[in-house]
């Protein structure tokens, strides 16, 4: 059975915060190509350094089709049917549906103008953005974000980010300002239509 590595699942899971998503095909087929790349990428990434690019292309149908039939147990609990669109030039768009019952509870102020007050259930993310990555470093300039096709602020979405990318490593959770090293020796990923490339 392969794994994929916590890394590829955190920058999957923000990737599938990512804005209005199209149709995809989502096979096993698909699942199963993505799960051998992935394993391949990892495999790679533990050889070290390479003197020329190691590429690895991986589409949006394949990660898609992984979500779909792989990638439940690797989400956090309340985060559901995640879809990724690469959508060129380093836009990444894609939602995910999630359940807000625990963010609220745990964030709501009371305030008359606490927007925790007002939303709860499970709900779409859909959010829009731009993946930059270099010398094996990666950083995502969010640029729009919806809770059931209504605009929310940065901080909003942070919250969200934070509370369902905690882990015993990351106790806050993830933030998306800061820069991340990119897992397996990803040096950078090319992000086309439709596809996306790492380079090793």
């Amino acid at each position: 059975m392969v794994h994929a590595p916590r890394g590829f699942v955190a920058i999957l899971l923000t990737g599938a915060l990512f804005a209005s998503v199209q149709a995809a095909t989502v096979t096993r087929q698909g699942a199963d190509a993505f799960a051998q790349k992935v394993a391949l990428i990892r495999q790679r990434g533990e050889l070290g350094p390479h003197a020329g690019d190691r590429r690895t292309p991986v589409t949006q149908d394949e990660v898609n089709s992984w979500f779909a039939f792989r990638g439940q147990p690797h989400l956090p609990g309340g985060v559901m049917q995640p879809e990724v669109t690469i959508v060129g030039e380093g836009r990444v768009a894609g939602q995910a549906v999630v359940d807000l019952d625990a963010v609220a509870k745990r964030r709501a102020t009371g305030g008359a103008f606490d927007p925790w007050a007002f939303i709860g259930g499970r709900v779409p993310v859909k959010v829009i953005g731009i993946l930059h990555t270099r010398d094996g470093m990666g950083r995502l300039e969010i640029q729009s974000a919806e809770v059931s096709g209504v605009p929310v602020p940065p901080t909003l979405l942070q919250e969200l980010v934070s509370f369902y990318s905690r882990s015993p490593e990351r106790p806050q959770g993830v933030r998306l300002d800061e820069t991340f090293a990119l897992p397996a020796n990803i040096r950078r990923i090319e992000v086309g239509q439709g596809q996306a490339v790492v380079v090793q």
